[in-house]
């Protein structure tokens, strides 16, 4: 090791403590940066705004990256930087806004609160200031009394009870309360509440679960039902908490639905069930593991670690779904005979097939799995 003269020494000690006074500079920009937050909270609470402004952001971005080039810093490093900070922002705001009740006051019944997602709604409604009763199986004696004044009644019980539990408690509702359901599938619920309810309607679809730890950026599906207006408080509400709310209508919400959530944990299913079967050594092969291959086992677990139950509701929610899901296996019979004869030249003209439909997204694709394998890497 070189030895550092005492010149040398002192010069490095001096630039560490300049170095030292601009990380507490920065610390301090960013207290003073979080204060101005602090005022836009207090405007947006005061006038029910969302928080997630995406227009916002990534202008913010932009502007940030071109005066990286400009001061010679990497804008790649300027991004990733003010993107943590962007997203700290958020989550100090969100925590702020929870507390916001856009309807103060309002008494908000869950039915099937005594599920994940039934007490997963019952804390964010109680810590933004509602009245929130809960209904199990062995409160039906008490329905009238639950339902009474109620402004809102959200269903959240398993898909295949849903249509019945909306029939059942339909008639205890005010005519003015808002029915909706947060079921996965939202044809037969939607269809349900219209039928069982003669006041406001609404289908939504949480894409989340209920160890979600914050609501930023949480896509919530809404389908309309009946009476917007009335309904409009609830989907505030949503938004207010930092959820991002995209409307769909129920035959679109389904079909989509079939392949975003029932194929993809189908096919999920299928490759842990075959990894199971020839007994890999699960550990061993962490071990050989690029960061891509991790990434994907690391979704392959996440399944098997929850709830059979649900993703068992999910499945096999619908017909349709199921007649999906066999040509699903169907599809993959189709290439045995490419893997009997080797026929790499098949396999790679089905491959460009694909990657012209994909098209540009295949690009997006690298830079996302790109990120995500980075972060992979800084963690372990």
């Amino acid at each position: 090791m070189t030895e550092v003269s005492p010149g040398c020494q002192s010069a490095l000690n001096d630039l560490r403590k300049g170095i030292d006074a601009i990380d507490q500079e920065i610390v301090e920009l960013l207290s003073k940066r979080q204060k101005q937050v602090d005022r836009v909270v207090a405007l947006k609470k005061a006038h029910n705004l969302q928080v997630y402004h995406p227009a916002r952001e990534e202008d913010l971005i932009s502007a940030r990256r071109q005066q990286a080039r400009d001061a010679g810093l990497c804008p790649d490093f300027i991004e990733e930087l003010y993107r943590i900070i962007i997203h700290r922002s958020r989550i100090e705001q969100n925590g702020q806004m929870a507390r916001k009740g856009v309807r103060p006051g309002a008494t908000v019944l869950i039915v099937g609160g005594g599920g994940e997602m039934g007490r997963y709604f019952t804390d964010w409604f109680k810590g933004a200031g509602y009245v929130v009763r809960s209904m199990g199986s062995r409160d039906w004696e008490d329905a009238a009394k639950l339902c009474d004044g109620i402004d809102l009644a959200m269903i959240s019980v398993p898909i295949d009870k849903t249509p019945g539990i909306i029939h059942r408690i339909g008639p205890y509702l005010p005519s003015r309360a808002v029915l909706c359901d947060i079921t996965s599938i939202k044809k037969k619920p939607l269809a349900a509440m219209l039928y069982a309810h003669s006041g406001p309607v609404l289908g939504l679809h949480p894409l989340f679960g209920p160890t979600t730890s914050t609501l930023d950026k949480q896509i919530v599906v809404a389908c309309a039902g009946r009476d917007d207006a009335a309904c409009q408080w609830v989907i505030d509400q949503l938004s207010t908490w930092g959820s991002i709310i995209v409307a769909a209508t129920a035959d679109e919400h389904d079909q989509i639905m079939e392949f975003v959530q029932a194929l993809r944990h189908f096919a999920t299913f299928c490759f842990g069930q075959f990894l199971a079967s020839k007994n890999i050594p699960l550990a061993r092969t962490l071990e050989f593991s690029s960061p891509i291959y991790r990434l994907e086992l690391g979704m392959v677990g996440r399944l098997f670690a929850q709830d059979p139950g649900l993703y068992a509701e999910i499945i096999f929610a619908t017909p349709e779904r199921r007649a999906l899901l066999k040509e699903f296996i169907q599809s993959l019979g189709r290439n045995l005979g490419m893997l009997e004869t080797g026929d790499k030249a098949v396999f790679e003209a089905e491959f460009k097939k694909v990657a012209a439909w994909f098209g540009p997204f295949g690009e997006q694709a690298i830079r996302e799995s790109s990120f995500l394998i980075d972060k992979l890497i800084e963690r372990f």
